[in-house]
């Protein structure tokens, strides 16, 4: 993006407000951590406090990677957590009614992830770009947040990504790793990461449809 996109202004907000303000409208969330960039912690507390947001607790600073950024959230837990939602502040457009169906299934299953099916057309390249194969699309998704876990299952996961010394893109892959099965909820909703500047102005379309919706 060539800037920090969570602070970049859609629908009157910045992108991080709206993915909060998604968060903590869900029954099934008793508390939020934000974990941010050390030198952007201020405007993550400014924001809190303009957007009234009350189950925002603690607010801290993460790491190099995904999984030191969710593993410093994870140090900062409640005590009586019994599960653990993570989701990319950078999708905006999740929506209560999504992250309620992931935790539902959770509690059932113990590890449940919003999931996009996959309906382009994939192909495998070579080094110079030409057509090298396809790739059978049947049984594919693209991952999405948020992943929800049973708190025991995702702290002992971290605890072996660490022990191990490996490398983790989600925490979906962390919990695979210690052979744990985690389910998959079909999302045909939007609810696409912030990573193009092209994408801000999706989101903004998005998000003030709902609004005037929500308005009418």
């Amino acid at each position: 993006m060539g800037f920090d996109k969570l602070f970049a202004m859609i629908a009157g907000r910045p992108v991080i407000a709206h993915t909060i303000q998604a968060v903590e409208r869900a029954d099934c969330i008793g508390e939020i951590i934000v974990v941010a960039r050390k030198d952007r912690l201020d405007e993550i507390e400014a924001i809190v406090r303009d957007g009234n947001f009350q189950k925002v607790r603690p607010i801290v600073p993460g790491g190099k990677h995904r999984q030191d950024s969710v593993r410093a959230g994870l140090t900062h837990l409640e005590p009586d957590a019994k599960y653990v939602a993570v989701h990319d502040a950078a999708r905006p457009l999740i929506t209560t009614e999504q992250i309620q169906r992931v935790f539902e299934q959770c509690r059932i299953h113990g590890a449940a992830s919003l999931a996009e099916p996959v309906n382009d057309t994939l192909k495998y390249a070579d080094t110079e770009f030409f057509v090298a194969g396809s790739v059978d699309r049947h049984q594919l998704y693209a991952m999405q947040t948020p992943q929800v876990f049973e708190r025991r299952l995702i702290e002992d996961a971290y605890k072996a990504v660490y022990a191990e010394n490996a490398s983790v893109t989600d925490e979906v892959s962390a919990v695979e790793r210690l052979g744990r099965k985690v389910i998959l909820v079909p999302n045909q909703d939007l609810n696409f990461k912030i990573t193009y500047p092209r994408d801000l102005a999706l989101a903004e379309f998005v998000l003030t449809q709902r609004i005037r919706a929500n308005a009418s």
